[in-house]
């Protein structure tokens, strides 16, 4: 008998070892309430946290390409503080005004390190347009479980706001913008204003937005994860880097539809090393666009269509100089949208795009499958130039699919004074998605080598480079 109530007192002591191991949770930080308010947790369980992640850790040594993101989802650590919106005043009903609630909780989480501002599931919170400034503590995540949206329309916009952006993370380092929620962005009364004009069905010419905001900017940041979020109908651009270095951008899903102006999924300008993987876009502009100023960009895993494709540019306007350098994608299916790999610039513009590689690309009904155009302008106004942008050391490899036969789904339009050069085709095959084709293939001053045949044929891209060609040092950058 005394060896079975031995063996019971270890089994009891072994259980409730076990129950308190298993009731350890993160760490919430609870703001108290004011009196009059309905301020506590939502009872939500606290999110999962960041991981080490694998950007650069310091914005002062140029980082690397960001590489395949980490499988663990950001945020599962016990020792985080979170900081839920619901504690700071936010009612989350879709009608309210919260955007003081996330402004006090972000200035608060802003001071601890690896803290996490939650806006939690099956709520709906309405915010103006806000900047989130650091510099803040390392570690911070922004996680969205909930829905985040816009005012409704401009009417509703306050006046005081700015129209040109919504949500702006500015001078931050090691911040993470993540979640299992949507971004809504109330595009559509944008999208109808009398202000510029835009395709509509059948090529018929409609209104469209001039001052409509960016829906999530990040400025001037370094060593930024976005991941997992649902970004929904933007005004206009999706989501735009501009002067950040270290980005990873994972599994993002971002949808407006095929005829909103001006919505691009990302657009990346003066920013360096980023990552784009495994995300789905579907919208009225260029799928992904990069702009002056971008080096050492990998995008992989990625789906676009509806859309205007994967674009470089437009580059050089107003006699700029533009330097884009060391940009692969691969492993991306383009479909239904008018444009596939595009590099656009400017007439009149100086500086360089070289170090492209487009690999591994599935075409599914795609207008200007591969497309060069450095006559880009938006009016019958623009006149040839005696400088251009120079196109060098372009890649496509594995490009296959179908293409939309209404345009030549090879065109190479190069300047008439600064040829592209070292253009290299290989395994290239592209079919009429029905009917037959209208146009062959299309080169202007355009050197390099097909390394296999292409389907369809081209013959006019030249062999070598120009006789012309001017020393290297004149296509350098500042």
């Amino acid at each position: 008998m005394d060896l079975v109530h031995t063996l019971l007192a270890i089994w009891i002591i072994a259980s409730l070892v076990f129950q308190n191991s298993s009731n350890v949770e993160g760490r919430y930080h609870y703001h108290k309430k004011p009196k009059g308010s309905n301020r506590g947790s939502s009872g939500s369980k606290p999110p999962v946290s960041s991981p080490d992640p694998q950007v650069p850790s310091s914005p002062t040594s140029p980082p690397s390409v960001p590489s395949e993101p980490y499988p663990n989802d950001p945020g599962n650590s016990s020792t985080n503080c979170v900081f839920n919106v619901r504690s700071y005043g936010a009612v989350g009903d879709g009608s309210n005004d919260d955007t003081e609630a996330f402004r006090q909780a972000w200035k608060e989480a802003c001071a601890v390190e690896s803290a996490v501002i939650l806006a939690p599931e099956d709520y709906s919170f309405i915010i103006t347009s806000t900047i989130f400034s650091g510099p803040c503590k390392p570690g911070l995540v922004f996680q969205v479980d909930g829905i985040l949206m816009t005012p409704e329309g401009p009417d509703s916009w306050p006046k005081a706001d700015s129209r040109k952006q919504w949500l702006v993370f500015y001078r931050l380092d090691q911040m993470t913008f993540t979640g299992k929620g949507t971004i809504e962005g109330n595009g559509q009364k944008w999208w109808e204003l009398p202000c510029k004009p835009h395709r509509g069905p059948n090529g018929s010419t409609l209104s469209g937005p001039c001052d409509s905001p960016a829906l999530i900017r990040f400025f001037m940041s370094s060593n930024l994860v976005v991941s997992g979020l649902r970004i929904l109908n933007s005004p206009q651009f999706h989501m735009k880097f501009d002067g950040c270095e270290g980005v990873l951008i994972d599994k993002l899903s971002i949808s407006s539809p095929k005829l909103s102006p001006n919505t691009d999924g990302i657009h990346i300008e003066n920013t360096k090393a980023v990552g784009i993987y495994n995300s789905m876009i579907s919208n009225g502009d260029d799928c992904i666009s990069i702009g002056p100023g971008c080096a050492n960009v990998a995008i992989e895993g990625v789906t676009c269509g509806p859309s205007h494709g994967i674009s470089i540019g437009s580059l050089g306007v107003h006699n700029s100089q533009a330097c884009v350098s060391n940009i692969t994608v691969r492993n991306a299916v383009i479909k239904e949208s008018d444009n596939g790999l595009r590099i656009k610039t400017w007439q009149g513009g100086t500086g360089s795009v070289t170090g492209i590689a487009f690999d591994n690309i599935q075409m599914d009904n795609v207008m200007n499958c591969i497309n060069i155009d450095q006559y880009y302008c938006l009016s019958k106004a623009c006149l040839n130039e005696t400088s251009a942008v120079h196109v060098d050391d372009v890649s496509y490899r594995n490009i296959k699919g179908t293409y939309d036969v209404r345009r030549t789904p090879i065109h190479f339009a190069c300047s008439d004074t600064v040829a592209c050069t070292n253009i290299k085709l290989s395994e290239v095959e592209l079919f009429p998605q029905e009917g037959q084709l209208l146009e062959d293939p299309f080169c202007w001053n355009a050197y390099g080598n097909q390394e296999t045949l292409t389907i369809p044929p081209i013959d006019c891209l030249r062999d070598g480079g120009p006789h012309n060609a001017l020393e290297p040092s004149a296509y350098e950058c500042n």
